[in-house]
């Protein structure tokens, strides 16, 4: 067994254990813990259908059957091993007696319309909106987690409501959404509902953007770069021992999987959320900074983010402006001609300016775009192109 499968033993499967008659029983649970897709659905004038108690289990793709009814999960890089009767690290893939089920599928548990800024992805259709959804559940457990309350809960805690890939479609486009969004939680394990809506989307128009952690598999990632249209990751740190001892994962998968969407030629855009003391030093910053411009090139944007204390790390302040500002310093001295700066009302690091004559090119308020001054792909000033992907 390898490292993550083997952690994910220790952790996962003992502390969600689900016996054969409570899997039976599954559906007919009854739960009151919260409730976040009725004011997100209301925030839209999107009437609410029945909401479901608890979440269903769907058959799940992306696993291999193992000895006896063991299976493997293929969905991410920590490739769980599954008792019969168990959940996987996740907690939403289930050994239902040799077949891996997810409580994933078609169970939405928050609904909202955002500004594309606010993912954030700033070279997509700027001030175009995104129909966001997601579903409960992550493989990760990061001390710092800002939507905490929907990816850190078990998916059978939050209300859902039913929707096939073929009505977020239809709803998003009703919304007068340019994209599906996957976010606000972990898209990587709810990935076959992520891929099912992007294809639906796409056969009536709507292109699909995902939010993510970057952990998926080599298999799963083959078949979302051709589905998506852009992909914003969160590199939590450039430091293999931040990942194992702040988020419980692992740095290698996810700079292989960069390297991958950019090698596919699908849009992407990094964030870098800063924490006090953890991940902070202007080192970090510099190796953050020249990784990225050796292995991916200098037009991908990287967005550093500020840090508000909540979940497991309340006991730390907020970045403070001084760090972000020498992050985006350093960065741009490395050579990266698109950095930002993030969860800072105003900060004039939210504008998008031209690497060569330094124009301003795309103004923003907040996540509101102001102004633009890019005609045909080029600074309007010097000529330069600019890398925004605009159909």
């Amino acid at each position: 067994m390898d490292g993550a499968a083997e952690r994910c033993s220790e952790r996962g499967f003992r502390r969600h254990n689900m016996s054969q008659s409570a899997l039976r029983d599954h559906n007919r649970r009854q739960f009151i813990k919260g409730c976040i897709l009725g004011g997100c659905a209301l925030s839209l004038g999107i009437p609410i259908p029945r909401l479901l108690a608890g979440s269903r289990l769907t058959d799940a793709r992306f696993f291999h059957p193992g000895e006896g009814k063991t299976v493997r999960c293929g969905l991410c890089f920590r490739k769980c091993f599954i008792e019969s009767g168990d959940r996987g690290h996740c907690r939403i893939r289930i050994n239902d007696g040799g077949k891996l089920k997810t409580l994933a599928y078609g169970n939405p548990g928050a609904i909202h319309l955002d500004p594309i800024e606010k993912k954030p992805l700033f070279h997509v259709r700027p001030g175009s909106q995104a129909y966001s959804i997601a579903v409960p559940g992550c493989n990760l457990n990061c001390k710092f987690c800002q939507n905490w309350q929907i990816a850190q809960a078990d998916p059978d805690e939050i209300r859902t409501e039913a929707m096939t890939p073929e009505a977020i479609a239809r709803s998003a486009v009703s919304s007068g959404a340019r994209f599906i969004a996957y976010t606000y939680s972990e898209p990587v394990v709810w990935s076959e509902y992520v891929l099912d809506c992007a294809e639906a989307g796409r056969k009536i128009g709507i292109d699909s953007v995902v939010i993510s952690n970057g952990t998926w598999s080599r298999e799963v990632l083959d078949e979302l770069i051709p589905r998506v249209r852009a992909i914003k990751v969160d590199l939590k740190s450039i430091e293999p021992s931040y990942y194992r001892d702040v988020c419980e994962g692992e740095l290698g998968p996810v700079l292989e999987n960069l390297i991958e969407i950019r090698k596919k030629g699908c849009w992407l855009e990094i964030v870098n959320l800063v924490v006090t003391t953890l991940n902070d030093s202007p080192a970090n910053f510099k190796k953050l900074a020249e990784w990225i411009k050796k292995e991916l090139g200098t037009d991908v944007p990287l967005h550093f983010t500020r840090f508000h204390p909540m979940y497991r790390l309340k006991d730390l302040p907020p970045t403070p402006l001084g760090v972000l500002d020498l992050a985006w310093k350093t960065a741009r001295e490395t050579g990266l001609n698109y950095v930002y700066v993030g969860n800072v009302p105003d900060h004039p690091a939210q504008h998008t300016e031209c690497p060569s004559c330094h124009t301003r090119l795309i103004e923003r308020i907040g996540f509101q775009v102001k102004s633009y001054s890019i005609r045909d792909g080029a600074c309007r000033a010097c000529g330069t192109r600019i890398p925004v992907v605009w159909s």
